[in-house]
This record gives C-alpha cells, sequence and structure tokens, in this order.
C-alpha cells in the first residue's frame, strides 16, 4: 500500500516527512536497522543480528510491501536521514482480517518530536479506512515505559502478558505485553 508525502515539523521546528519507502531509502534504512539495534534493549534484534538484512532483501521488502493490499510501512525522513519507521499489516484470513498488528521504532535522537505520535495517527487512519479491521494490536517489552505512554496516549490497552519472553545477552528475562486498541465505528 502506497502512503503519499506527509510533512509535518518536528517540536524542535525541523521538518519531517513520512511516505511510503522508496528504492532512494534503502541505505538509510540499512543503517537506521543497525543503529536502533544498539540503542535499547526493547527491539527485537541487537546490531550483529542486521548483518541478514542487504540492499536487495530491503528492495525486495519495500516492492512487497508497496504492493500490498493488506499492509503498508512508513518511513519517517528528517533532513533526509531515517528517524524510524512503523508496519501495519492484516491478515486476509476470515476468522481474522479484523485483526491488525502494528510496529514502531525509531532513532533515539528523534525520541520526543512527535514522531512516534505522527506514525500512529496515521496507522489507525490506516486501520479505520478499512472496514474489515476491528482491533489493532501491538507488543511491548518490559520497561519500556516510553512505549506503554505512547501506546496509552494512543488509545491502547494491555489485554496480556508472556512472561519471560524475551531474554537479554546478560540472562535478564523480560515480560512481553500485548495491548489493543478497538477500531470505533
Amino acid at each position: 500500500m502506497i502512503i503519499h508525502d506527509i510533512g509535518f515539523q518536528l517540536k524542535d521546528g525541523r521538518n519531517a516527512l513520512i511516505r511510503s519507502p522508496k528504492d532512494e531509502d534503502i541505505k538509510g534504512m540499512l543503517e537506521y536497522l543497525f543503529i536502533s539495534a544498539g540503542e535499547t534493549d526493547f527491539i527485537l534484534r541487537y546490531p550483529e543480528e542486521c548483518s541478514k538484512y542487504t540492499p536487495e532483501g530491503e528492495k525486495e521488502l519495500f516492492d512487497r510491501v508497496n504492493a500490498s493490499d493488506h499492509e503498508a510501512m512508513l518511513v519517517c525522513l528528517v533532513e533526509g536521514k531515517v528517524a524510524g519507521n512503523c508496519q501495519i499489516s492484516w491478515s486476509k484470513g476470515i476468522k481474522t482480517r479484523h485483526r491488525a498488528s502494528v510496529a514502531i521504532a525509531l532513532l533515539s535522537e528523534f525520541w520526543n518530536q512527535g514522531i512516534g505520535t505522527k506514525l500512529f495517527e496515521e496507522m489507525i487512519r490506516i486501520a479505520e479506512n478499512n472496514p474489515d479491521i476491528l482491533q489493532i494490536e501491538l507488543e511491548f517489552v518490559e520497561g519500556n515505559s516510553r512505549a506503554r505512554a505512547l501506546y496509552e496516549k494512543m488509545g491502547f490497552r494491555i489485554t496480556g502478558v508472556r512472561p519471560n519472553a524475551i531474554r537479554l545477552k546478560d540472562g535478564t528475562l523480560l515480560n512481553e505485553y500485548s495491548m489493543i486498541r478497538e477500531i470505533k465505528r
């Protein structure tokens, strides 16, 4: 699904652009994936796991998602740099097509600038424009209070916990929480 340009201003005054990914974003996306993986334990990959991401793989992903009628990826660019991205997808299956799943991440230098809110507003708009979707679902890792606050601000509520779902390199076990936001029709 193609999302056309959405320009907005960050809290610090810089201009940002949200849109579907393009081939010109591949290098920046690979850098973003690697950097973001090392900035927090709340992303489900470590930097060394990013070697599986290749320019060819990113191009295939971008092409597939952009051509899809059941998923969308949004990239946020600030001064030409990939600041973050998010994705929304839903099943074509009769029993589960009412559920959309979302994921989001931002580089730490862009936290608290309004990007997460803007990305969520667009994902919610996509869900609301699909008459099949009745709820949006996501997960977050224990201790990620910044993400939880954003999700709750955007209307999500906790619906469950997966104990010890995440195991860090040092052996620390963290719970993963499920949240949903119902679409009001």
